[in-house]
């Protein structure tokens, strides 16, 4: 049996080293790995409020509420009420779905460029073993 600190040093270590490389990917467009998230997130499951997206991306209030402003400063997201008074609906602009295909192609280079040495069978079973880390 593999030592866990071991595992999950590794995990961490390729963790940050994703997202160094992401980073320098994303940096032709101006983005960090954090905005692509909220980007990707909102092209993926439509207009959330901000609370939705912190929950669904497991971070902070307050780093989303940050996040989404440089966003908005970039006019790639905007805050719209939602539903009652505190609610603020968060969706992408024209502008970010104009974008969003470039950045797309390059978060795909990337991503090809670490499972380069994988084969498709390793790609699925490493999907799979992720999805069993942690709670479900």
């Amino acid at each position: 049996m593999i030592n866990t600190n071991k595992l999950f040093h590794m995990l961490y270590q390729k963790t940050r080293h994703m997202t160094k490389e992401v980073n320098e990917y994303l940096q032709k467009h101006e983005l960090y790995s954090s905005q692509w998230s909220i980007l990707y997130c909102l092209k993926s499951h439509g207009p959330m409020t901000q609370s939705e997206i912190w929950r669904y991306l497991n971070v902070e209030a307050p780093t989303v509420t940050r996040t989404l402003l440089k966003l908005e400063e970039r006019d790639l997201v905007k805050r719209t009420p939602g539903s009652d008074k505190r609610e603020r609906l968060v969706s992408l602009t024209e502008k970010a779905i104009e974008l969003l295909p470039l950045v797309e192609q390059d978060v795909r280079d990337f991503e090809q460029n670490m499972v380069a040495s994988l084969t498709d069978e390793e790609q699925e079973l490493l999907y799979n073993l992720l999805k069993k880390l942690g709670p479900n």
